[in-house]
């Protein structure tokens, strides 16, 4: 059957569609002045799976003022009107946004949701299954809390009669001078800053390590905060790493490590930049679908 100019013109838009995902899952991203490692690294291109076969759990979206039935799911969206050519659909922590062209007829709206709802369906679900790892592993910043450093758990201790933090490594435990019942920003505040002191004592000497291994040349090494990027680089020779990243196995930091001192001869992510990669960590695939299965960390 010959599609009609508006069908056509759909087909089109289809083809056009922009599909991203919200929240730290992002592509990587290039810049000219450097490159840098998002939070977590992009997974290999999904394989298009059937729709959930049990409910969706909901996802509040405060936005949302539309509704439709997807694989037997109500989902709700929020639809925004735009000057713009294409359909774009957004799934992220608050639920699927969709961008149309203002002029773009709402039953072409939902015909585009419905041939796209297999990986509407797929990615509400990860987002699901996401906030539920987020909330799992979401720290409790009081006495008798576990949290991980350096890929194994540490346990927090409250003692009054303490001055300071006490690290006892052989028992994996973080003792610091305060009230059973203080407060989580008591709490947290000293221990992250002891975290970021650890992180910056481990990182330097593996960025000496592989700059050398590589042959080049990091000018200054910085700590990072940022909620998207685990890493990155800029071509005058800096090197920033998220202090979080203390949380990871030895492994998994030298992956991040390797990664951004090789942007400092390959300023990109072709064949090129990941055959330096390999060039000092033979098997980083290895590490690097660690960092992606375990890249939750709730502070």
């Amino acid at each position: 059957m010959a599609k009609t100019p508006m069908g056509k013109r759909l087909a089109n838009l289809l083809q056009e569609a922009q599909l991203s995902l919200f929240g730290p899952e992002q592509s990587l991203l290039q810049s000219v002045a450097g490159a840098a490692l998002p939070l977590p690294p992009p997974a290999a291109s999904p394989v298009v799976q059937p729709p959930p076969a049990q409910p969706l759990a909901p996802l509040a979206n405060p936005r949302a003022q539309r509704e439709m039935s997807l694989g037997g799911h109500a989902v709700a969206y929020e639809l925004k009107r735009a000057r713009r050519r294409s359909i774009g659909f957004v799934v992220g922590a608050e639920g699927l946004r969709v961008s149309a062209p203002r002029w773009l007829p709402q039953a072409d709206i939902e015909r585009a949701l419905q041939q796209k709802s297999d990986w509407i369906l797929r990615k509400l679900v990860e987002q699901t299954e996401r906030a539920r790892r987020v909330q799992a592993a979401r720290i409790e910043w009081r006495d008798g809390a576990s949290l991980a450093f350096l890929g194994q758990p540490l346990r927090l201790r409250l003692d009054p009669a303490l001055a300071g933090l006490h690290w006892d490594e052989a028992g994996r435990v973080l003792s610091l001078g305060l009230p059973s019942d203080a407060e989580e920003e008591q709490v947290r505040e000293p221990v992250q800053l002891w975290l970021q002191q650890q992180a910056r004592a481990f990182f330097e000497p593996r960025c000496q390590h592989f700059a050398a291994a590589l042959g080049v040349q990091m000018k200054q090494l910085r700590l990072s905060s940022a909620q998207t990027r685990w890493g990155s680089a800029s071509a005058d020779g800096s090197i920033r790493l998220n202090w979080r990243l203390i949380h990871f196995g030895p492994a998994i930091i030298d992956y991040v490590v390797a990664h951004e001192l090789a942007h400092l001869r390959e300023m990109n992510h072709s064949p090129r930049f990941w055959a330096v990669v390999r060039s000092v960590l033979p098997e980083f695939e290895a590490a690097r679908e660690q960092l992606r299965a375990e890249s939750i960390i709730a502070q």
